[in-house]
């Protein structure tokens, strides 16, 4: 796993390979079985993540009581936590992983000594981190303009391991829509597909 993590970071940085190295070596790596609550909705949140394998799951529970999903991560996305150590605010959704998976796990509380403790880790970070905004921003104005049958589309052509990982009552949830939507959508592109 180290390796993934390695060829990952050089992606963003100018580093050479015995600083990354130490950098790899220093980062805690946990495996999670399936059904792993990282952080639960209302906690104050003390970690953050990345995949390295498998699944995360982020979903909330509404005041009516309807569980929503809000994203997936997976192999080589970070899961982002952002201003959580300013606002000590509890968080508004769960992290759970929904595959057995295999994460970095970073504490919130500890990034300004690894920062200092490793020169350049910082702004690899940021870079990471700048990549992460970019295709969030293009993702949430993807989801925000499209129908759902476009949003599934989206899905089809850039997530396509999702929709065989994930329930479909999961993915219609993401997707805005009820499972029975999502099953007439997934008819109507097999027609055309056929």
């Amino acid at each position: 796993m180290k390796d993934k993590l390695l060829d990952y970071m050089k992606e963003f940085t100018q580093l050479d390979d015995t600083a990354l190295k130490k950098i790899a070596d220093d980062v805690p790596i946990a495996t999670f079985l399936k059904g792993t609550v990282l952080l639960e909705q209302g906690d104050l949140p003390s970690k953050c993540y990345f995949v390295l394998d498998g699944l995360v799951r982020k979903y909330g529970i509404t005041e009516e009581g309807n569980e929503i999903t809000y994203d997936f991560y997976t192999k080589n996305q970070a899961v982002a936590i952002f201003g959580a150590q300013l606002t000590e605010k509890p968080s508004n959704y769960t992290l759970v992983c929904a595959e057995d998976s295999v994460l970095v796990v970073g504490d919130l509380d500890d990034a300004e000594d690894v920062y200092q403790e490793h020169d350049g880790l910082e702004n690899m970070i940021r870079n990471m981190m700048e990549s992460m905004m970019g295709e969030l921003q293009e993702h949430h104005a993807v989801f925000i303009s499209s129908s759902p049958e476009e949003r599934y589309r989206y899905i089809l052509e850039n997530r396509p391991t999702l929709i065989n990982r994930v329930p479909q009552h999961q993915l219609a949830s993401y997707l805005g829509i009820k499972p029975e939507s999502l099953s007439r959508i997934k008819r109507r592109i097999l027609k055309v597909v056929d």
